[in-house]
């Protein structure tokens, strides 16, 4: 689920200026070692979570206690002492100039950073540099995901730096494939349900025949976000736990 593992970056300020730690993922003393000495004796001046999943954020504490810096997130209860607040629309200065920008969908906690200096984006979970994320409900919300996309698309970024995978070079054909991806997904889960598919597991046995059923208790995850969505959109009807469109 997390491709290669989970990304770190370490954003440096030109010159002798500070740095900025971006996802410091689960708690691997080896790794955060590694981290710490990518900053190359710079200061580290804030420590920055995309979300909260353990995969990008049991290390983030310790991490940031090593480095003398505060830690910012969206949920107020992993911010530290002395964090801004990850508010669109404004800078995060450090050293760093980023932009956080809010990207609930697939977590309610989901944030993205904005790199002016190289119109790049970083996604965390929101976009991954291969394949598509999974928007988990009842935590990750379909609609929202898709308006967080569209969000992204505005800033017309030329590159992005995924929480896995590799960076994408062609932002704006990444964010294109993945907002594609999800309408034709609602589509087939819509399909699925006039064929006489009445729960998430039994869309998920047609829409998703060919992806290895280990992976489809995550898949569940994202066909109950559709649902959800049209649910609420009153294209389908939901009683009892099972659904008709």
């Amino acid at each position: 689920m997390t491709l290669e593992g989970t990304n770190t970056y370490v954003v440096a300020a030109p010159g002798a200026g500070g740095a900025v730690v971006i996802d410091p993922g689960p708690r691997d003393e080896e790794h955060a070692v590694r981290v710490a000495r990518a900053t190359t004796g710079r200061r580290v001046e804030l420590v920055l979570l995309t979300h909260t999943h353990v995969d990008h954020a049991e290390g983030a504490r310790a991490l940031a206690d090593r480095l003398g810096a505060p830690l910012a997130a969206l949920d107020p209860g992993w911010a530290t002492t002395g964090a801004p607040a990850l508010v669109a629309g404004t800078e995060l200065v450090g050293g760093v100039r980023l932009e956080p920008l809010p990207t609930p969908g697939h977590s309610a906690d989901h944030c993205c950073f904005w790199l002016a200096a190289e119109r790049a984006m970083f996604t965390g979970d929101h976009v991954l540099g291969r394949g598509s994320t999974v928007v988990e409900w009842p935590g990750g919300d379909m609609r929202a995901y898709l308006d967080s996309l569209e969000a992204v698309r505005r800033f017309r970024p030329e590159r992005l730096y995924p929480g896995h995978g590799p960076v994408v070079t062609d932002a704006a054909a990444k964010l294109r494939e993945y907002v594609d991806h999800r309408l034709e997904r609602e589509s087939q889960v819509l399909a699925a349900l006039v064929a006489g598919d009445r729960t998430a597991a039994e869309v998920v046995a047609r829409v998703y025949a060919d992806v290895d059923p280990a992976l489809h208790p995550a898949a569940e995850l994202s066909v109950r976000a559709h649902l959800v969505k049209l649910v609420r959109e009153g294209r389908v009807l939901e009683r009892d736990g099972t659904f008709a469109g």
